[in-house]
């Protein structure tokens, strides 16, 4: 069940099956905005893997969509108001409604830095949403690299006879995004997995699969690219 600090209160809340309506408030069209409906996509997408219904509610500018939708963050409608439990993703400065508050910290960094979508997706998954992102050439080379390895590395072990995921990395990727939507630890378990000995290439494939349904970093894009 997912748990979330409420950074409104500070306390902890569970957030228990039925209908959630996540709110991501975002006026302007900077990459701080950009961030907070982000996190609130992956909120969403966590959500789901739990089997919660959810529906992702903004207004988001013209400009911030277009932005947002080359990330690969799905589009959101509009407010039923009443309808399902409320949490709201914001700026750390701005301010919302009664309900769950998930503060996303700024980002900084040009609006049109020249990075592929996915890698500035990743750039900004890597960090701690309540701590500042900077999408400067160290953070973006990081996560291109990582990418590319991921997507590479996925392609080859799909070439193998598919494996179930270890019972153990399972819950060790859920508790992490259960446990305040804690993404960064979802990034590190994945690590672990790729240089793990004992583990099947087959068992990879499907943990990275798995994980990518939260992540949203189309990780088997590379299948049957290989020669």
């Amino acid at each position: 069940m997912l748990r979330i600090i409420d950074d409104r209160t500070g306390e902890p809340t569970e957030i228990r099956p039925g209908l959630v309506r996540v709110h991501a408030h975002v006026a302007g069209t900077d990459t701080s905005a950009l961030r907070v409906l982000l996190v609130a996509d992956v909120l969403a997408r966590a959500l789901e893997l739990g089997g919660t219904p959810v529906v992702t509610v903004g207004a988001p500018p013209a400009a911030l969509r277009v932005r947002a939708d080359d990330l690969g963050i799905r589009p959101t409608e509009p407010d039923a108001p009443g309808v399902g439990r409320a949490l709201h993703v914001l700026g750390a400065r701005d301010s919302a409604p009664a309900g769950v508050h998930l503060e996303v910290a700024p980002a900084t960094g040009p609006a049109d830095s020249g990075a592929p979508p996915p890698v500035v997706r990743l750039a900004l998954l890597a960090r701690p949403r309540r701590e500042p992102a900077d999408l400067g050439t160290a953070a973006l080379t990081e996560a291109r690299d990582t990418l590319l390895r991921w997507r590479k590395a996925v392609a080859a072990w799909a070439t193998n006879p598919s494996k179930p995921i270890p019972e153990q990395v399972r819950q060790e990727l859920r508790a992490a995004w259960e446990d305040d939507l804690d993404v960064p630890a979802v990034l590190a378990a994945l690590r672990r997995v790729e240089g793990a000995d004992d583990m099947p290439d087959g068992a990879r494939f499907e943990t990275y699969a798995y994980a990518d349904r939260l992540l949203g970093l189309e990780l088997t894009r590379e299948i049957g690219a290989q020669t």
